[in-house]
């Protein structure tokens, strides 16, 4: 499509472009739907299940059925290690073959770790989506403060270049007033721009369009943590106990044992059942063979010993014991690593606390320091000015406590995610 086709189409596209209203639940139940993520990983799944299909076909049994005639010329010889038959049906499968049943078994932990790779990937979605829609949430409502804070600059702004103009301020104060009016804009178009990047975000993960958005629902309640640890041991402990990363770690060690016992057992005998039955062409075979039977069949079983299993078995035994070590040094550096990051986590949630009841203490403070300044304007012992900047002091408060918040509902959000609870916590 040309380029002067697109930049018509463009503002046409754009049209359609829709603001989707969700709730936490429902920005969770449609992750679980149509995030690609999670679609991936569910076909990442299905590939593995599929595998065990695979490893276990040659303990199925296989028929091959086939026609042919053929005119002997001399002696009738063999076509295909077969004599000239007009129908044939062969089959063939595994009774006994060590090596082909631990690949099974292989095929199949390699499976349960898919499915629980699918559950940790499903589970990082959530968390984005909650992390990603706390984000939104709070975007939107600096956003909205931000605009009240013009509105709120604008009027005093107004009232300043009155008051100068009649000669009750200096021109200096109606500066002042004019640095408050542009720097509340200009944190008023960074909340904005704030809001739409989080709700664009928000909507790349949910599977919607690129021109998508995604905006919170203003007025639900925060998601509950009543099930928040109370100590940073009882969080490392939860955290071992629910990671998926701890079991996919040791569904890969047992897998890499599967294939050591898997290379090992190449040294057994294995036994197949084969069946074959042929109708064998008349022509000239009497003329070679006493005597002659048109069906024919046999049922038996075959045996493979392995005497000379060559360098390749060695080879391959060596590399499946490094994967099991490999697999063990993993799971005890994941332990320390997931024991440490649980702990940390938790010291997040309880500094964060701290840093909101502090700006909350310093907005309670500064809203009871312009109770004060307006009382005494109303008593004619504190200027206008007073009360103006106190105004202004108060919703910078404000914004530094949504900030404090955010930064601990988030906090709260990655310790339940380190500690595996929070889908739990986050049920209705």
């Amino acid at each position: 499509m040309p380029p002067r086709t697109l930049l018509i189409l463009f503002p046409v596209l754009s049209v359609f472009a829709e603001v989707h209203t969700l709730s936490l639940r429902q920005a969770l139940d449609l992750a679980q739907k149509q995030s690609p993520d999670v679609l991936l990983a569910r076909l990442d799944e299905e590939k593995a299940q599929a595998a065990i299909r695979i490893a276990h076909d040659p303990f199925t049994p296989r028929l091959t059925v086939g026609a042919g005639a053929a005119k002997p010329f001399g002696f009738p010889i063999a076509i295909n290690g077969q004599p000239p038959s007009i129908f044939q049906a062969q089959t063939q499968m595994a009774l006994f073959s060590r090596p082909q049943s631990w690949e099974v078994a292989r095929a199949r932990e390699n499976a349960r770790g898919a499915g629980i790779d699918a559950q940790s990937k499903t589970d990082n979605v959530l968390f984005r989506v909650a992390s990603l829609y706390v984000d939104a949430e709070q975007a939107a409502r600096i956003a909205e403060y931000s605009r009240q804070e013009v509105d709120a600059m604008s009027g005093a702004a107004d009232a300043v270049r009155a008051r100068v103009a009649e000669g009750y301020e200096l021109p200096i104060e109606g500066k002042r007033a004019e640095l408050n009016l542009a720097r509340a804009r200009q944190r008023a178009d960074g909340a904005s721009g704030d809001q739409d990047y989080a709700e664009t975000a928000l909507a790349n993960v949910l599977g919607f369009s690129a021109s998508d958005r995604v905006r919170a629902v203003a007025d639900e309640p925060g998601p509950p943590y009543q099930s928040t640890p109370e100590t940073a041991d009882a969080a490392a402990e939860l955290a071992l106990k629910n990671s998926r990363e701890l079991r996919l770690l040791e569904s890969q060690l047992q897998a890499a044992n599967f294939a050591l016992r898997e290379e090992k057992a190449q040294r057994l005998p294995e036994v197949d059942l084969v069946a074959q039955y042929a109708l064998f062409a008349k022509y000239d075979i009497n003329g070679y063979f006493a005597k002659f039977q048109r069906n024919n069949g046999e049922l038996g079983v075959s045996f493979r010993v392995p005497v000379l299993i060559g360098s390749a078995v060695g080879g391959a035994r060596s590399q499946a014991e490094a994967d099991a070590a490999r697999a063990r040094i993993r799971m005890n550096e994941a332990r320390g690593r997931i024991a440490a990051e649980a702990r940390r986590s938790y010291a997040d949630v309880k500094q964060t606390e701290e840093a909101r009841n502090v700006a909350r203490l310093d907005l309670d403070l500064a809203r009871d320091q312009l109770s004060v300044f307006l009382a005494q304007l109303d008593e004619g012992r504190a200027t206008r000015r007073q009360v103006d900047d106190a105004r202004f002091v108060e919703q910078e408060k404000w914004i530094a406590y949504y900030q404090a918040e955010y930064a601990a509902e988030r906090a709260r959000l990655g310790l339940l995610n380190q500690t595996g609870t929070l889908m739990a916590a986050l049920k209705p």
